[in-house]
């Protein structure tokens, strides 16, 4: 088999989630751990006993190792507390994403066996009518108080200890991460102790962590993303995370940046997108002198250097590291935080690899790079194409799941023999050794000619015209199409301001249409281009990390 392969090693020791927590809180007992932006922090200390309180309440309620325990809830102190708690006393956590359906909930629940859930009373209503009868007790997780429950009940005790010792080995199931991806079916990924301790262990390489850190999180806890990096891998090293108590809209985000002042934080591409197109462009593209000097290479990168600069303050003025992961971040937008000098790190991964992969720090990347493969993690390119060197991407390391639960077939579809993990991601390495992504194996479609044609290379061209927010490129009778979601508000803005009726503003809609077709069609190579651009009025469905669901489009596509 003609294979690349990257590996870059470092013996990892025995972790678990009960011993992380013990030598962490050793070292930081009295420093500050999780709060609401806003609100006094819990200590280590305090975290800790509350973890210690909630195993007692969860021994009452008969729960044992090796049951699953739901967690379905909004980003809060409490949903670290426990989660700690059901991994601590060998039970295995199912941590359910909020944006899921009522069906979905009711589907894993029932999947996954769960003999309880903590739930935040918000999203109570999204319980189904009739829970699985192996679902015993809804606890609510603001204040760990039992739901609908009979009158002779346990009651969560704060200080109280549990009675039992639970030896947890690091191989022993931690989690169950149902996953609402780009592709369809939800699939329960089961990750051990050691698969997540070891990625969030091997992160720190990546980024040194310390007890003076401050997170603030904005991504679902949920998703394996923010789960590890954003939560187990500051708590092992005695950071802070802070939590917004309302949904991150400018109004919530921008005074709680002040307050906080974060050292780092995690998001996906769309977020610093948005900010780019709606902030930082048009002051650069408005004013016809200044679009000039946008224009000259020197000016242009004096310009975003001072523009990097208002935006740390933006960000409450000491950040220094801002993860980007999730998706594929647009070349434009990248160039500008390279040019601004902004903090900007780059991740690649899997909910099947706990989740990272690879990646690189502020200042140490390369344009549009995944990065390094990560310490004590070795990718490899599977049968790469002789001329571009391309392939699927191949791996294998302490942080690869041990399968999907119940599915057994489906595990060994991407489960080699000799522990490899299929990511059906296609990408290349350089001569340095660092990784680039193409797309999905199964997103690639075929040219007349038999070409490879990217579709998330194209929307990343698309994603940077004016006025379009995101964009989905199909295949449709053998033609590329490209479905675009337009900033219409602001065009009406733009072009009703000029006093012409609606009419025109119509054909004024055309013109942008055409202007963008021409684009993106002397951008891409000859069998990349687009015939048809199709407006789509609503805003695409996405995954917790903003990736398009492109399968809910097909069928429409085909239709």
């Amino acid at each position: 088999m003609n294979q690349l392969t990257i590996s870059r090693n470092e013996n990892v020791k025995q972790q678990t989630f009960p011993e992380l927590l013990k030598q962490s809180v050793e070292k930081n007992g009295t420093r500050p751990a999780l709060a609401f932006v806003g609100e006094t922090p819990f200590t280590y200390n305090e975290m800790n006993s509350r973890v210690q309180a909630v195993m007692a309440f969860l021994e009452q309620m008969g729960i044992v190792k090796g049951d699953t325990v739901a967690l379905l809830s909004t980003n809060m102190p409490h949903w670290g507390i426990a989660y700690f708690s059901i991994v601590s006393m060998g039970a295995i956590v199912v941590p359910l994403l909020p944006d899921f359906s009522s069906d979905e909930i009711k589907n894993t629940l029932k999947h996954s066996g769960a003999k309880a859930i903590f739930i935040s009373t918000s999203l109570v209503s999204k319980l189904p009518d009739r829970l699985p009868s192996h679902l015993k007790h809804k606890i609510a997780i603001e204040n760990f108080s039992l739901i609908d429950a009979p009158t002779e009940t346990p009651d969560f005790q704060p200080g109280s200890l549990p009675e039992k010792e639970y030896p947890v080995a690091e191989n022993d199931l931690a989690a169950i991460i149902y996953t609402s991806g780009t592709t369809g079916k939800s699939k329960g990924v089961m990750l051990t102790h050691k698969n997540i301790c070891s990625n969030a262990v091997q992160s720190k390489t990546i980024q040194n962590i310390t007890n003076t850190d401050r997170f603030l999180s904005v991504l679902p806890l949920s998703h394996t993303y923010e789960n590890t990096i954003g939560f187990i891998l500051p708590i092992i090293n005695g950071a802070c995370i802070y939590y917004l108590s309302k949904p991150p809209s400018p109004s919530v985000l921008l005074p709680a940046l002040q307050k906080v002042k974060p050292t780092i934080m995690l998001t996906v591409p769309l977020i610093i997108e948005k900010i780019y197109r709606s902030k930082i462009l048009p002051a650069f593209t408005e004013n016809k002198v200044m679009k000039r000097l946008y224009r000259y290479t020197l000016t242009r990168k004096m310009l975003n250097r001072t523009a990097g600069k208002k935006l740390i303050k933006t960000f409450g003025g000491a950040l220094h590291f801002f993860g980007i992961g999730g998706a594929k971040l647009n070349e434009e937008v990248e160039q500008f935080l390279i040019e601004a000098k902004f903090p900007y790190a780059i991740g690649y991964g899997l909910t099947e690899t706990s989740p990272l992969l690879a990646g690189f720090g502020p200042f140490n990347g390369k344009l549009q790079s995944a990065g390094e493969p990560l310490q004590g993690v070795q990718l490899k390119i599977h049968d790469p194409d002789a001329e571009t060197g391309e392939g699927e991407i191949w791996a294998k390391g302490d942080n690869v799941m041990q399968g999907y639960y119940k599915e057994p077939e489906l595990t060994k579809h991407v489960l080699t023999e000799d522990g490899w993990f299929r990511t059906g991601d296609l990408g290349i390495f350089d001569d340095d050794g660092y990784l680039f992504i193409r797309g999905r194996s199964k997103n690639v479609i075929i040219g007349s000619g038999g070409e490879n044609i990217y579709p998330e290379e194209i929307e990343s061209i698309i994603n940077s015209f004016k006025h379009v927010l995101e964009s989905l490129v199909v295949e449709q009778k053998g033609k590329l199409v490209a479905l675009v979601h337009f900033d219409r508000e602001e065009m009406e803005k733009k072009y009703l301001n000029l006093k012409e009726g609606i009419d025109d503003f119509e054909a004024k809609c055309a013109e942008v249409v055409s202007d963008l077709k021409v684009f993106v069609n002397a951008k891409v190579n000859r069998f990349s281009r687009i015939s048809k651009v199709e407006p789509h009025k609503e805003e695409f469905v996405k995954t917790a990390t903003k990736k398009i669901k492109r399968f809910l489009y097909k069928k429409d596509i085909a239709s």
